[in-house]
């Protein structure tokens, strides 16, 4: 992130990120099945009430059509699916004390991208611990939702075209 300084006062320009680039994709992916279910899509940031002192902000949400009831001026309980985006900075949050409340809160679904690796790890919460569902033969399709799909190497593909349409101008 670069800082530049304007009449005395120093801002902030960021930079367009592989982060962002996949929460669009992501996003845009997630907004075609909840159009055509009935479910709802958000991106951060918007905050999720899990309990009492526990809010987080993940990077994406999805609720189906029979929970949109938990959708106000903030989401009151737990989504059907959140996502997270791995970053040096948040990875170990992600994975460590957002995981186990996820879990302990009954979040159905857990997916954790990391854009540098280009891995998915889709998650499941059995019993309130997340176990790892893998894709089949480059595909998954969640059990619980069963709307929620994707096709692993055309999503990677897509976030590469985008960041290679933004190339040129970095």
């Amino acid at each position: 992130m670069k800082r530049k300084k304007s009449s005395g006062s120093t801002f902030s320009i960021a930079r367009i990120s592989r982060h962002q680039i996949v929460a669009q994709v992501l996003w845009q992916r997630l907004e075609h099945v909840a159009e055509a279910a009935g479910g709802i899509v958000f991106q951060a940031s918007l905050d999720v009430v899990l309990a009492d002192h526990s809010v987080v902000q993940p990077d994406l949400l999805y609720v189906s059509a029979p929970h949109v009831a938990i959708v106000g001026d903030r989401i009151q309980g737990a989504p059907d699916l959140l996502i997270e985006i791995l970053s040096p900075g948040t990875a170990r949050l992600d994975r460590g004390e957002k995981l186990e409340l996820y879990a302990r809160s009954g979040v159905p679904e857990y997916w954790l991208v990391d854009p540098e690796s280009r891995q998915v790890e889709f998650l499941v919460n059995e019993g309130c611990r997340f176990v790892a569902m893998p894709p089949a033969g480059g595909k998954y399709r969640s059990r619980n939702l069963p709307e929620i799909h994707i096709e692993i190497a055309s999503f990677w593909r897509r976030v590469e075209a985008k960041l290679l349409r933004l190339s040129p101008r970095r």
